[in-house]
């Protein structure tokens, strides 16, 4: 598979032809609605087996191979040169592929209404079969630890055709947002909390869901032993049915980060409890917050690292957005909140408005002013 970002000039057409794969390919493989639509600094797969390279000033063999983990003898005798022969600037090179490290993987898929839109059905069908868990998002747990259900037409079939788990979330919003009060309310009773796991397993049960996934977040700080003392009591009733059980954690850099969202995360425990936690590394750029990357590379590092001292590296699977924010700026503090974005609707946008999509190196991340 190859990386490529649109140049000044680029037509599909041309770069089909310089990475040896088709117009078609390429249009499929990106989800492009027309193929004459593309944008300078817009990125896209080249849905090929291995990449190619060109070289640049000061590379070698040698350098190459390093780069990208293969012997340089291979690296020549697959591109039919001398280990002694000299590198042209701009000649092509394919490097072929190596080894693939197997990884679990998990998108949350949030139905809006009463019903599975036909889009997003079709969203979950081509992906399918690259996750480990499908999760619709979400069952949300009443004060008096009922479920508010949710649809699923169609979701359950998607995962058995594309070998994909169904992953089960349960959330503490009420409203529309996460209520530490509601939380609260569960976690401080024993007969809410067995109402609770009852409705859990009896629906994880019925439509076969394979983990059940702990969303509770905005906890009061005083209730992190509670929150602690409940997944313990869960994971128990959780593994006799031969479930698995998952965390979602706050991005926390340290134990006693100070804060609503964090205070009552205890990263260990949960890393000894559970099977698995996926860390929101997302959401520094807000809707309703200043101009900036949803994910920034340097604060997700300081997370994963934080979380590598308290459990075990197998345990962690890292959360990443889909989606991108259109702010209004100048940025006003209390203004308009900023429209999400996917990011096919993000490229199109940039197209209608014809300006380039540039790259933030220090953020690592994409953005473009209209």
């Amino acid at each position: 598979m190859q990386i490529y970002v649109i140049q000044p000039g680029d037509t599909l057409w041309n770069i089909a032809q310089e990475y040896q794969s088709s117009v078609e390919d390429i249009v499929d493989a990106n989800g492009l609605f027309d193929s004459n639509q593309i944008t300078v600094g817009q990125a896209i797969v080249i849905p090929i087996v291995g990449q190619f390279y060109f070289v640049q000033p000061g590379d070698s063999l040698w350098s190459i191979s390093n780069r990208y983990q293969i012997d340089y003898q291979v690296l020549a005798e697959v591109n039919q040169l001398s280990t002694q022969q000299p590198l042209q600037v701009g000649m092509r090179l394919y490097i072929p592929e190596g080894s693939k490290q197997e990884i679990e993987s998990n998108a949350y898929i949030e139905p809006l209404g009463d019903t599975v839109s036909e889009t997003l059905l079709e969203n979950a069908r081509n992906v399918g079969r690259y996750l480990t868990y499908l999760a619709p998002f979400s069952y949300e747990a009443r004060r008096d630890g009922t479920l508010d259900p949710q649809p699923l037409n169609g979701i359950p079939e998607i995962a058995s055709e594309t070998g994909s788990s169904l992953m089960m979330v349960i959330t503490n919003l009420e409203g529309g947002q996460f209520s530490g009060e509601l939380a609260a309310e569960i976690l401080q009773s024993e007969e809410t909390q067995d109402t609770l796991l009852n409705q859990i397993l009896e629906e994880a049960t019925r439509v076969g869901y394979r983990d059940i996934h702990f969303d509770f977040e905005f906890l009061p700080s005083d209730q992190r032993e509670a929150y602690n003392q409940f997944l313990r009591k869960a994971a128990e009733r959780i593994h006799e049915q031969g479930l698995l059980i998952s965390t979602a954690l706050a991005p926390k850099t340290r134990a006693d980060q100070p804060g609503q969202w964090y205070e009552a995360h205890d990263y260990r425990t949960h890393g000894e409890i559970v099977d698995f936690v996926v860390l929101m590394t997302y959401e520094w750029g807000y809707s309703g917050g200043p101009p900036m990357a949803v994910s920034p590379i340097g604060p997700v590092e300081e997370v994963v690292q934080y979380a590598l001292t308290e459990m075990p590296s197998e345990k962690i699977m890292l959360g990443q957005n889909l989606y991108g924010y259109d702010w209004t700026l100048p940025f006003e503090p209390g203004g308009e909140y900023a429209e999400a974005l996917s990011p096919q609707e993000a490229v199109r946008r940039a197209g209608e408005y014809q300006v380039p999509i540039q790259y933030d190196s220090e953020s690592q991340a994409p953005f473009f002013n209209m």
